[in-house]
């Protein structure tokens, strides 16, 4: 008995020595103006997608004479495109950027984005969003064709694959199409031909978001609307699923669905609304803030909770917070203030760096939870880590009691199409049930919304979302 104990104590410790909160990769981002401006409005949609990759950043400018000047390195955005450094980067009108999130292993500037490849007749940048589970084939299919790689990065084998197919079919949007045909997976990608000609384009579930904003600059394509609203571009409307946009001189000459649907049934990752995407994008026709909103909801419908104050925690849980605050009629309050300059705790390399960052970028506001029974709720339990070190600080600040309400689902699978989960040993619901996880989070009660209940909140056009993560009816495994 003794030993059972033991280990199933020091199953909890390893699982809260781990980083919490699901990781995904990259944002992308590109421009078509009918002026020279291009650096400029790259930077700042890049600025306004940073939430999405911390690691690296990148811009590719096309410049006169088929040419495509590239800049990246490590770093935030900020960082890597400085003032002095933005001096030197030469104006176009076409631009394609990249912040990137790499998974273990990766994070090295050779893999940062976006990717320039030269052919036969041209070269080409591009910038990608997702995961490629046949990129190892696609890979050896290229060497084949004596193409040599220096870096690991998925993003390099697409660009190669698409100047092939450029080459072999002369016309850059039938080898475009062609290239993507074989792509199998998630991806939202942006291609910037050297003669100013900018493609965008969505894998036929639409898994990851992609949408087209203009104003009297230009065209814009971004993976979410906030950074078309940041650079001033009005959103037009989003990258249908499988749909190749083509775009020159700051308009659309071509857009239509072209690739077929392999996963029937499925549709955009539904994380997007729980976490990835800031809550002032519109995803598909439906308003991250709204589907938060509706899922703090329908939390207090599903588990309510007496209690005397509800407040959530910062970013993703405040919105689902004040939903379960107006459902409930339990008051809503600040219950932590947030230090703006410190980024998502996955970001940082080492679990030593993750644990700081945790108890740097969030402090308890004493004068809202002393004494009272708090509400806490959150977005996600993955490892439990980031629960466990809130829920503990809440209670040193004066919480008699702390009820804890998720806004997602037990998350208990592996994600084959860009979320950074490595095993599903280390989900925390595949080891414990629901009283494990409250106790080991030192809660007093614990709800997670249903999976009906969280479709409902995102429902408002998009009826196909991808739940894989929690079903585990993920067409990859078919």
């Amino acid at each position: 008995m003794k030993t059972t104990k033991t280990k199933e104590n020091k199953n909890i410790k390893n699982l809260l020595s781990k980083s919490d909160k699901p990781q995904e990769e990259c944002a992308v981002f590109g421009v078509s103006l009918f002026e020279k401006e291009a650096v400029g409005v790259t930077y700042i949609g890049l600025i306004a997608l940073q939430h999405r990759g911390q690691e690296s950043a990148g811009m590719a400018v096309v410049l006169d004479g088929n040419k495509i000047f590239c800049h990246k390195n490590m770093g935030l955005v900020t960082d890597v495109f400085y003032k002095k450094k933005m001096a030197t980067i030469p104006n176009g009108k076409v631009a394609i950027g990249h912040t990137r999130y790499s998974k273990e292993g990766s994070d090295r500037i050779e893999n940062a984005g976006p990717f320039v490849t030269e052919f036969l007749t041209g070269r080409i940048a591009v910038t990608l969003n997702g995961c490629i589970t046949n990129v190892e084939k696609i890979r050896e299919f290229l060497q084949g064709f004596g193409v040599s790689f220096g870096a690991t990065a998925t993003t390099e084998v697409v660009s190669s694959l698409i100047a092939l197919y450029i080459t072999k079919e002369k016309k850059p949007i039938t080898g475009i199409k062609k290239a993507v045909t074989m792509l199998e997976g998630a991806f939202s990608l942006v291609v910037a031909m050297c003669d100013g000609t900018l493609y965008a384009v969505r894998d036929p579930n639409g898994f990851r978001p992609l949408c087209i904003g203009f104003s009297n600059m230009g065209c814009v394509v971004a993976s979410e609307s906030c950074a078309l609203d940041s650079c001033g571009f009005l959103f037009s409307r989003d990258v249908l699923p499988g749909e190749i946009v083509e775009i020159k001189n700051g308009r659309i000459t071509s857009g239509k669905v072209e690739l077929t649907t392999r996963c029937h049934g499925q549709g955009l990752c539904i994380f997007e609304y729980v976490y990835f995407s800031r809550p002032d994008s519109v995803i598909d026709g439906q308003s991250v803030y709204e589907s938060r909103f509706n899922m703090g909801k329908a939390l207090a419908k599903e588990h309510p909770a007496e209690a005397d104050v509800v407040c959530g925690a910062p970013d993703s849980g405040l919105d689902a917070a004040a939903g379960f605050a107006s459902e409930s009629g339990i008051p809503l309050v600040t219950g932590f203030i947030k230090n703006r300059y410190i980024g998502r705790s996955f970001i940082y390399p080492t679990q030593a760096q993750r644990e700081a960052a945790v108890s740097l970028k969030l402090n308890p506001l004493k004068a809202s939870i002393a004494g009272k029974r708090v509400v806490l709720v959150d977005d996600s339990i993955v490892r439990g880590t980031t629960c466990n070190r809130v829920v503990n600080s809440l209670k040193k600040a004066g919480a008699t009691e702390v009820h804890v309400r998720i806004s997602s689902p037990h998350f208990k699978h592996t994600c084959h199409y860009g979320t950074d989960i490595d095993s599903e040993d280390n989900l925390i619901a595949n080891q414990l049930d629901d009283e494990g996880i409250c106790k080991a989070i030192n809660a007093e009660s614990l709800g997670f919304i249903s999976i009906n209940g969280l479709v409902r909140s995102c429902s408002k056009s998009n009826s196909k979302f991808c739940t894989a993560c929690f079903t585990g009816n993920n067409c990859n495994k078919n």
